[in-house]
């Protein structure tokens, strides 16, 4: 009886730890598993095993083989999976930072793609910078943007640069003459360019009567734009702000998308600062940076920045 007694209490202890060795073996095998898995959702959020989010696969402990030093506490499988617990909780952590990070810059991607998107063709203002009573988009206003004169028309050029009196002069009849006509077979792009030449000589009004001609004899020819831009500079060259700024604008409302359009939006600010209106001036800047930014950071690019500093549109 005794021998079978203590048969029974070795049986008993020998077998009590089984359940909890099996209780171990399956916490054992659900922590890996979701290790696995949380490494396999790295990789998708971030491929290429950066170290900046994966820890390195052998660590220094691994590569000696993990050995513990003698005097190191001896830990139990608890406080094994408490601890890995713990790391896999960091790294969910760092994983829900980083994705909320790249949801918010994602977000201020697409809210710019939209305003990109819905910005007015070219040409169009921008309603931020431009007010369209400042910038009227109808040639009936044009008196918003170049001071509120009483015609909305462009004046007619002056017939010449003599007193009204005499006429001109004969020396200056004699200058005019020797400035030849363009025979080329094409009737209107004659007029423009004998028109640009009178220009460059510094025949202002000869030039205006001229291009004045060509803009109202011709006005689908694909020159026109140049024609009417022309006319303005004619006008601005010859301290004639006012009147240049009207034609400026009016090529610009005209085609925005014609060659010489963002020149005359150009050239209708300079007006304005030789009017002394900086309001008006800055609006025609905004516009002009906004409508035409490859011409303004290219072909127009140092006008633009020399009337820029000419005026501060910060105040």
């Amino acid at each position: 009886m005794r021998a079978g007694a203590a048969f029974a209490i070795a049986a008993t202890v020998a077998t009590s730890p089984v359940p909890t060795m099996a209780q171990d073996g399956v916490s054992e095998s659900r922590v890996r598993k979701i290790e696995a898995e949380i490494r396999a959702l790295q990789r998708q959020v971030f491929p290429g095993g950066d170290e900046r989010y994966f820890e390195p696969q052998i660590t220094s402990e691994q590569g000696t083989g993990n050995q513990s030093s003698p005097n190191a506490p001896s830990t139990t499988a608890v406080t094994d999976i408490l601890a890995r617990l713990d790391a896999m909780e960091s790294q969910l952590q760092r994983l829900t930072a980083l994705s909320e990070e790249n949801t918010n810059s994602i977000t201020q991607m697409e809210s710019r793609l939209a305003l990109l998107e819905a910005a007015p063709a070219a040409g169009a203002s921008v309603a931020s910078t431009v007010d369209t009573d400042d910038l009227p988009s109808t040639e009936t206003n044009l008196d918003a943007m170049t001071g509120g004169a009483s015609s909305a028309e462009p004046a007619e050029p002056d017939q010449s640069a003599a007193d009204p009196q005499t006429g001109p002069s004969a020396e200056r009849l004699a200058a005019v003459q020797q400035i030849a006509k363009p025979q080329t077979g094409d009737a209107a792009d004659d007029e423009y360019s004998y028109g640009f030449r009178l220009w460059n000589a510094g025949f202002y009004p000869e030039a205006r009567q001229q291009l004045s001609s060509f803009v109202e004899q011709y006005p689908d020819h694909w020159r026109v734009t140049w024609g009417r831009n022309l006319l303005g500079r004619a006008f601005l060259d010859d301290g004639m702000a006012e009147e240049a700024a009207r034609w400026f604008l009016r090529n610009y409302q005209a085609d925005r998308t014609a060659p010489r359009a963002p020149d005359s939006l150009l050239y209708l600010a300079e007006a304005m600062i030789a009017m002394e209106d900086t309001r008006r001036a800055c609006i025609a800047l905004a516009e002009f940076g906004d409508t035409y930014p490859a011409v303004a950071s290219g072909r127009l690019l140092d006008q633009y920045e020399a009337n820029r500093r000419r005026i501060n549109c910060e105040a």
